[in-house]
Order: structure tokens, then sequence, then C-alpha cells
């Protein structure tokens, strides 16, 4: 299997996307950080932005929104850190499991990867 280099986009135009910047303002966005509209895009509203929008009308995690928009996940963080400062999005940071009583068993984990397996 042959490796193919990954498209990031023309970098002028992710210098532009993001306005200059080439981080986000704060770490609040993981891959798996569930990301939701609070509002309807709004006409004027950058491309990107409306995108983001609208895919996340449902919770859609960081990751899916980069895979969707084929954009680097820095220049997803600092969009969405930009719809977040506009309260136009909320995101919701997956809880960890708070003991080990509540991790699931690791028979069953065998049990469904045995199962993928056999997919």
């Amino acid at each position: 299997m042959t490796r193919r280099p990954v498209d990031t986009g023309a970098p002028d135009r992710l210098y532009t996307v993001t306005g200059g910047r080439s981080r986000a303002d704060d770490a609040s966005f993981d891959l798996v950080t569930l990301v939701v509209s609070e509002c309807e895009p709004a006409s004027g509203m950058q491309s990107e932005h409306v995108r983001i929008l609208e895919l996340c009308r449902r919770p859609t995690a960081v990751v899916e929104v980069a895979a969707e928009l084929k954009l680097p996940i820095t220049v997803v963080r600092i969009l969405l850190g930009d719809l977040q400062a506009g309260g136009k999005i909320t995101a919701r940071h997956p809880g960890a499991a708070a003991s080990v009583a509540e991790l699931p068993d690791s028979a069953l984990l065998k049990e469904v990867l045995h199962g993928l397996r056999n997919l």
C-alpha cells in the first residue's frame, strides 16, 4: 500500500481562512469534543463558518468537522474558537470515567473486538 501525501490546501488560502492565526486562542477543542450549533448561519458569514454551523446541527466531533471540511485540525480549531466566542456553537467534552468500576469489563471488550474482526 502506498501512502499519499496529505493535501492540506494552499497555504495562502489557509492563512486567509484563519485571519493569519496559526493557533487557537485556547486548547478547548480536542479531537472528540462534540460541537453543536446554537443558531442558523447569517448572511455575510465566512463560508467555512456557515458550513460548520450546518454540519453541527446535531452533535458532531471536531475530527468529523475537519474531515468534512477537508481542512487541517488546527484550522478547524481556530474556526470553532471564533464561533464559540460569538456564542454560535457550544462544545461538550467527553467525560472520563470517575473510577475503574465504571469502565467496561475487559472480557466484554474482548468479545466486541472479536465480533468486529469477524465482520
